[in-house]
């Protein structure tokens, strides 16, 4: 941004704060950030939790990387610099839904670790939940449910994460999924992980799909 132009933006503070917000949900509010591979699972995963969620009348939503690249980042390519602002988007709308009281789901790739760590300080590290879905490559490749890793081999689509791209595994996550194993079990982990970290309450929670 133009200098001159930061020098005339003020940040207005607003009577209704985001504490105000989560009393009134009666929980809190973060960012669960899954990352892994195209076809890793992370989507399916995050759907599944923000349905027991949602069933249990807490305020969320889910931010799917390819529903943002369609429209919001229907500008960007793939170019490193690219992923990065893609990122930083994904981020910055985030930041703001946290504020507005609502357990944020975020379902992207985002393989550089750089990328995961401007987020985490953006965020705050401990908004920021940080949830690597762990599924071998060649499983995703084997899943392929968009046909991307075909696309791939096939030379028809470049710079895809895990053929042409790097993905860097994150160092130190919050969570670690297998995502072989059934949604049910991965639902479970997230649940558990929220409750331990006083996000939200177990007693809360709609326990049909859990048992």
């Amino acid at each position: 941004m133009n200098n001159n132009l930061k020098e005339n933006i003020i940040w207005q503070k607003h009577s209704i704060t985001r504490i105000k917000r989560e009393k009134k949900n009666g929980h809190k509010s973060i960012v669960i950030w899954f990352t892994g591979l195209s076809g890793s699972g992370k989507s399916s995963i995050a759907n599944s939790l923000e349905k027991i969620l949602f069933k249990s009348n807490l305020n969320t939503y889910l931010l799917d990387g390819d529903n943002i690249r369609s429209n919001l980042c229907s500008d960007l390519g793939f170019s490193i610099l690219d992923r990065n602002e893609n990122i930083r988007r994904i981020g910055e709308v985030a930041k703001l839904m946290m504020d507005a009281g609502i357990i944020v789901l975020v379902s992207v790739i985002s393989p550089y670790k750089n990328q995961r760590k401007k987020v985490s300080i953006m965020l705050g590290e401990k908004n920021f939940l940080e949830v690597f879905v762990d599924t071998p490559i060649n499983i995703c490749e084997e899943r392929d449910p968009k046909k991307l890793y075909k696309k791939s081999r096939l030379g028809k689509i470049s710079d895809f994460t895990g053929i042409q791209s790097v993905y860097e595994i994150p160092e130190k996550p919050d969570l670690c999924l297998d995502g072989t194993i059934s949604l049910k079990n991965n639902t479970k982990k997230l649940i558990k992980i929220l409750c331990d970290r006083n996000i939200i309450s177990f007693s809360n929670i709609d326990k049909t799909f859990l048992f």
